[in-house]
């Protein structure tokens, strides 16, 4: 078993680490603002990057979902799909286009199982990738859009 698979079979740590992570950056949102979220994504982008491509094998869309997902990264499925399963799941959970290789959402149903704080999440629809933030920084991307909806709705 590869280092990335038994990380991510234990989602429960990386499920707080993700918890107290988006504390932190809600905290600091304030103060990225002020600097400006360009020159702050300059310098968490390589960290960003590094880190969910080691743990998650993150395709870096630029719309994290992995607290939603059982901690497995849905664009790692060949189809790119981000609400389930094709259709073609084989018997044992297997992938339809790589037999070889189990189907990353049975895996991310399995996980979501083990994640009090976010595991009803893999219930929810998610909406299509917005293919222009591919290969922006997740975390900024979910503080420019919170600070636009509170804007939006005047909270």
């Amino acid at each position: 078993m590869s280092i990335r698979r038994w990380i991510q079979d234990h989602p429960r740590p990386l499920e707080w680490a993700y918890r107290y992570t988006e504390l932190l950056f809600a905290a600091l949102d304030p103060l990225f603002a002020r600097v400006g979220y360009e020159r702050v994504e300059r310098l968490i982008l390589p960290l960003e990057r590094v880190s969910k491509e080691v743990a998650f094998d993150c395709r870096m869309c630029g719309q994290c979902i992995l607290r939603l997902t059982g901690m497995t990264c849905p664009m790692t499925c060949p189809k790119l799909l981000r609400n389930g399963p094709c259709g073609g799941v084989r018997p044992g959970g297997y992938c339809e286009v790589y037999p070889e290789r189990r189907c990353i959402w049975t895996d991310a149903y399995e996980r979501s199982r083990k994640m009090p704080i976010y595991g009803q999440g893999i219930l929810d629809v998610q909406p299509p990738v917005d293919w222009r933030l591919e290969g922006t920084s997740a975390w900024i991307n979910m503080l420019v859009r919170a600070g636009q909806q509170t804007r939006s709705t005047g909270a």
